[in-house]
Formats: C-alpha cells, sequence, structure tokens
C-alpha cells in the first residue's frame, strides 16, 4: 500500500530532495541489477543486445569499467532519432557517424555497461532502495529541456541547447523560458523550497527563476550540508541539488568527467541526510538522469502526452531513452518499481501531495512516484553511509583526468552564454548611462589585472573567482562563476525591496505571508519567520524600515 495515494495512511515525507544528473542510460548505470532482480529490464549476459556499424562488424553490449570517455555521444533530437531506429539498433551507426575515423574500441564503449557494484554510490543505493526500471527522460533530446519538463512539465517547444549551430542568432528568445514552474507553485502554496548549486544553476535559465524572489532561495552547496546538520523542521520541504558542472569540480556525469566525482554527490547528499535521524525519516531523496548521452539502452521510448501546443521544434508525442532513476527513504523497500515514468511524474507526485496549481497535460496524464513508496512502517536498516576508498577518488590516469579539464561540451558552452545572459539582464536593469560607466570600469580593471599579471610574470589565462578566491582556474570559468556571482547578490538585494512591498500586501494567504517571511529570514539570517505570523511580520516591517532604503 502507498503512502502517497490517498490510502488514508498519513504521508510520513515532508522533505523531498532531488539531485539530477546528466548523460547516461539505464542500461549502462544500472542494467547489471538484473543478476540481482531478475524480474528488472536490464542487461542479460546471456541475451546480450547489439549494434552494427557500416561495416558490418557487431557491437554487443559489454562490461566495462572505463570512467573517463573524450567522445561525448551526440544526444540532439536527430542523433536520437538515428539511435531509436529499428528497435533502438542505430547507436553505434549514430556513434560513428558523428565521430569518422572513431576505432572500434570507441564505438564499443556506447554499448558498454557497469558490472555490478562498480558505482559505489548508485550501486550500494539501488541494493537498498527502490530501483525505477521504467522510467524515461521526457523527450529524445539533450540536457536543457529534459531539464525544463523535470521542472515545469514542458520545454515551451524548445528541444535544443543554444550551442548547437541553430540558435546562436536568438539567444534572448531562447532564455525566454516564461511558463510558470514547479518553484511558482511551491511559492503559491507557501512551501519552503532552496535549490542548492555548485557553479552555475542551470535552473536560472526559466525566466521566473531569474525573478528576485525566487533567487532569494538559492545557495551555495556548502549550506546543503549545513542545513542537513540542522533541524529537521527547519530544512527546506522541497530541495534541488544542482551538481558542478564546469572547471575542475565537475561531478555532474557529463562525459568526459570521471564518473567517481559524480558518485562521490551522490554519496555525500545521501549521507549528509542519513546522518541526521529526524530528517532521514521525513525526507524521500530521488536521484535521476536528465537524459541518456547518447549511450545504448534496450528498451523503446513509448509515446507520450503532448505537454502543450508547442510544436515549433518537435511533435513531443514520444518519451526519450531510459535514464538510470532510484527512489531512496526508510519508506520504500528494496525492489524494483516498473511502472511508467518520466521526469514528470515527479511534478505529478509534488502537485498531489501539496495540492499544486496544474503543470501541463504531461504532468495531469502522468504516473506518480508515490507508486513506489510502499512501506507502512518505516524501515530501521540500510546503509548508515557510503564512503569512497582511495582507488575510487583517485584519477585512474592524472594526464587524462588533465585533458579531460580542458574539454568544454555543449552543455558547459551553453552555461557560458547563460551567464553572459545573466550579466547582460543585470546590466539592462540599471540606467543607461551607468550601465555603460560599469561597464567601462569592468573593462578598465580588466586591463589593469592584465598589466599586472603580466608585470609579475603571472600566468595570464589562470585567475580566481569571487565565488571561489582560493582557487585559481582559466579565465572563462572564473568569468563564468562571477557573472553568477553578482547575479545572485545582485538580485537578492533586489528582493528585500520586493518583500517589503509583499509583506504589506493585504491578499496574501498566511502560508504565503510566511513564505515571503521565510524568504526574507534566508538572506538576511534573521529568524522572523520563528515567529508567531503577526509578530514575525512586525519584526520583518520594522528591520526592513530600517534597512531597505539603504538596499534600493
Amino acid at each position: 500500500m502507498s503512502v502517497g495515494t490517498g490510502s488514508g495512511i498519513a504521508d510520513p515525507i515532508r522533505h523531498v530532495v532531488v539531485l539530477m544528473l546528466e548523460n547516461h542510460s539505464f542500461d549502462q548505470m544500472l542494467g547489471c541489477f538484473k543478476q540481482v532482480y531478475p524480474e528488472l529490464e536490464g542487461v542479460d549476459p546471456a541475451a546480450l543486445h547489439e549494434n552494427v556499424d557500416s561495416e558490418g562488424r557487431v557491437y554487443r553490449q559489454q562490461e566495462t569499467t572505463e570512467r573517463i570517455m573524450f567522445l561525448d555521444p551526440h544526444h540532439e533530437v536527430p542523433h536520437v532519432a538515428v539511435q531509436l531506429s529499428n528497435g533502438n539498433t542505430g547507436f553505434v551507426r549514430d556513434f560513428e557517424s558523428a565521430f569518422g575515423g572513431s576505432s572500434p574500441q570507441a564505438r564499443s564503449y556506447v554499448m558498454g555497461y557497469y558490472p555490478l557494484d562498480f558505482l559505489p554510490g548508485l550501486h550500494t543505493l539501488a541494493r537498498h532502495f527502490t530501483i525505477c526500471d521504467c522510467w524515461f527522460s521526457s523527450l529524445p533530446g539533450p540536457t536543457w529541456p529534459n531539464r525544463f519538463f523535470a521542472l515545469t512539465g514542458t520545454s515551451n517547444g524548445r528541444v535544443n541547447m543554444p550551442d548547437d549551430g541553430t540558435h546562436k542568432q536568438d539567444l534572448p528568445g531562447f532564455f525566454q523560458q516564461t511558463q510558470d514552474t514547479l518553484f511558482d507553485r511551491l511559492n503559491d502554496r507557501g512551501i519552503h523550497w532552496k535549490v542548492y548549486f555548485h557553479d552555475i544553476p542551470q535552473t536560472t535559465v526559466l525566466t521566473n527563476q531569474r525573478e528576485p524572489h525566487n533567487v532569494a532561495r538559492y545557495f551555495y552547496i556548502d549550506e546543503f550540508f549545513d542545513d542537513a546538520r540542522g533541524r529537521e523542521e527547519e530544512f527546506p520541504q522541497f530541495s534541488l541539488v544542482e551538481p558542478a558542472y564546469t572547471a575542475r569540480a565537475e561531478n555532474d556525469d557529463h562525459p568526459p568527467h570521471d564518473i567517481m566525482r559524480s558518485q562521490k554527490l551522490v554519496a555525500d547528499v545521501y549521507n549528509s541526510i542519513r546522518a541526521n535521524e529526524a530528517l532521514w525519516q521525513s525526507t524521500l531523496l530521488i536521484v535521476f538522469y536528465d537524459e541518456h548521452g547518447g549511450f545504448y539502452d534496450h528498451v523503446e521510448p513509448p509515446g507520450a502526452v503532448r505537454p502543450d501546443d508547442h510544436t515549433e521544434e518537435f511533435t513531443f508525442d514520444r518519451l526519450g531513452v531510459r535514464v538510470p532513476a532510484l527512489l531512496i527513504s526508510p519508506w520504500v523497500d528494496a525492489r524494483v518499481e516498473s511502472t511508467l515514468f518520466d521526469h514528470t511524474s515527479v511534478l505529478r507526485y509534488l502537485t498531489d501531495k501539496w495540492g499544486l496549481g496544474p503543470l501541463g497535460s504531461r504532468t495531469a496524464a502522468a504516473n506518480s512516484i508515490a507508486a513506489g513508496l510502499t512501506r507502512e512502517v518505516a524501515r530501521e536498516d540500510g546503509p548508515l553511509g557510503i564512503e569512497l576508498i582511495s582507488e575510487q577518488l583517485r584519477p585512474p590516469d592524472p594526464r587524462l583526468e588533465e585533458e579531460a579539464f580542458g574539454y568544454d561540451s555543449a552543455h558547459q558552452k551553453a552555461l557560458h552564454v547563460l551567464t553572459a545572459y545573466l550579466k547582460a539582464e543585470g546590466a539592462e536593469q540599471v540606467p543607461r548611462l551607468w550601465a555603460i560607466l560599469a561597464r567601462g570600469i569592468e573593462c578598465a580593471k580588466g586591463l589593469a589585472e592584465r598589466i599586472l599579471a603580466y608585470s609579475y610574470d603571472e600566468a595570464s589565462l589562470l585567475r580566481a573567482s569571487i565565488a571561489e578566491p582560493d582557487k585559481l582556474t582559466n579565465d572563462e570559468d572564473a568569468i563564468a562563476r562571477d557573472n553568477v556571482a553578482r547575479f545572485i547578490m545582485r538580485k537578492k538585494r533586489y528582493a528585500v525591496v520586493g518583500l517589503q512591498t509583499r509583506l504589506a500586501d493585504a491578499t496574501l494567504t498566511p502560508e504565503q505571508r510566511l513564505h515571503s517571511l521565510h524568504t526574507l529570514a534566508l538572506i538576511t539570517g534573521r529568524q522572523f519567520h520563528r515567529e508567531d505570523a503577526e509578530g514575525g511580520v512586525s519584526q520583518a516591517r520594522d528591520w526592513l524600515r530600517q534597512h531597505v532604503d539603504r538596499l534600493s
């Protein structure tokens, strides 16, 4: 019996944490668990699937322990169409076409899958909690539109990335993902949420997420670990953890990043929740991948409900390739859940759970992940923590990893474009003369820094970011991080001004008023939300009267 399906059992899940990783298929990452669960739709060593290249060479599924792959398989809509052709037999052919002259060994990696217990984070959790073996990406395409579906129920008709060669002249249009989001619905209901990020929060592509009151709920990842150590009732009801996408700390699992970095992230997130018993007893951790990254999976994606009337770039009537997904909680069993899910199944669960407003036709038609919450009594077993050994934390080939740091994927290029957009958007919000003056000052500062660097014979391609001043990285990554840090700082200042107006709004519901108090508390360190409603509002207004004129 499910605790989340109106069964009459009080829902014990008070906190939902989502960790979304990148670019791997179900067969590749979790297919090996058919050895544990014969009913799982995974990799059967006695009946391996195969693809054929243009020369007739056969490539069967095979175990791999490769941690770094430089030839990043394509996963844009035209490429995925080839991969899925004739019963998912076009993966090798598409890779061969995209990477002319690639070796048979390189092509075979597309068909690889990791052996049981090789991935310390995912495989440990898969052994103890619920594997979803019928979870598909929301469309057969790349990262960004799939992430839009995961958080809004649609991609507003977009299926491309800004660095795919087709949208470079339409960047302002591309960044206008104007649809309502999960976060808007949470705001409406006064639900406490946070986004925890490492470097560049990809979710700021969503227009509404760039509004000051939403940016006020963005925090660097260290705050997640601090919050997890705190009081259970203060932890956000909904959390999104965004991995590190750039520089030397990448743990998003996007090739060619070392997959053990993402395993460390999975372990760290799980360990921090598990170490707080009250938090653990009330939390559902959902780990899934946004799309398959061009890697082989043998299950053909089913049809899908169109989310809306936007069909400018795709019909949106078919799901994407199957991806790894786990439900982790004391309220799930160690088992396989084979209900058909896509990313909007999380939205459906949250919509039902908290009575949120609608998020499109796809979400309304999706099966809720509540089907996986099967327990009436919380489990007392499960790992107390996941520890990676030194061999897993150490790169297998330091020279290869160093080369990987210099590789920019389409996703990283798109994120750099995003941060430039964030900087430009901020400049548009100040008077034109001041914007010109600010740009002039920035140019002068940059010139002075370069002169100083040459004077001291420093490496001119390295610099520190204000987001991480104790480390040096290449100019592009540092500039991108600086753009994000300044954007966050600027928007949080604007948020304080907006919250003063909002708290004076007599039409707010009690939940919305408390939500606004909580937002103000998050960005000022005051505890207005811990008072009773009237006392909190009174204290907040007094504080704002003293400070807001200097901030505005």
